[in-house]
């Protein structure tokens, strides 16, 4: 159980609209953003951030949620691990390449540039980061630096929804859980 509850009131508050959306992309109301909703404005500014960041730019959408559950998992967040995992489905993102995601190294499945940013997450996602030179290099090899931006927007975010859902024990919604136990099983 959250250690907040969600706000019940989203449409009184004028949240409707916002939770529309969120439940056309995902197909159900998420749990931490009822419990953001406490704070219309922070969730309206974040909620804005995350679409910038995860839906737009030109870095492969899919590539970002392989780099959000390697921050998610290496930062303990269970939650958006398997928001991760579940919505990586929706960019195409093979089943192999998910459970392979942390050898990816020595994976096959994974392309070098797809390397070189999930290692950048790996990295980052570390406590103290062990982000170095010679990974921007790498990156550089296949990213321009608008796209290095974007990737290290991309860890970023998770780093905030990591922060915000591990801290308040968010509540999993059922069909993440299914799947992502689904995928831990296989």
């Amino acid at each position: 159980m959250s250690r907040v509850a969600p706000r019940k009131d989203i449409q009184e508050a004028g949240l409707g609209p916002l939770f529309a959306k969120g439940k056309e992309i995902m197909g159900f109301e998420t749990m931490d953003g009822l419990i953001m909703a406490h704070q219309p404005e922070m969730l309206k500014a974040s909620t804005s951030m995350i679409i910038s960041v995860l839906q737009k730019g030109t870095v492969d959408p899919g590539l970002k949620r392989l780099m959000g559950y390697i921050c998610s998992t290496a930062s303990g967040c269970t939650y958006c691990s398997a928001h991760t995992n579940y919505t990586a489905r929706f960019y195409d993102v093979d089943e192999q390449k998910m459970k392979e995601v942390w050898d990816y190294e020595s994976s096959r499945l994974f392309a070098d540039a797809e390397k070189a940013a999930i290692h950048l997450a790996k990295q980052s996602s570390s406590f103290p980061n062990e982000t170095t030179d010679e990974d921007f290099e790498r990156l550089r090899l296949h990213f321009s630096e608008e796209e290095i931006v974007e990737l290290v927007f991309t860890i970023s975010a998770y780093a905030f929804l990591n922060r915000f859902n591990s801290t308040m024990q968010t509540s999993l919604e059922d069909a993440p859980k299914v799947a992502f136990e689904k995928m831990k099983k296989k």
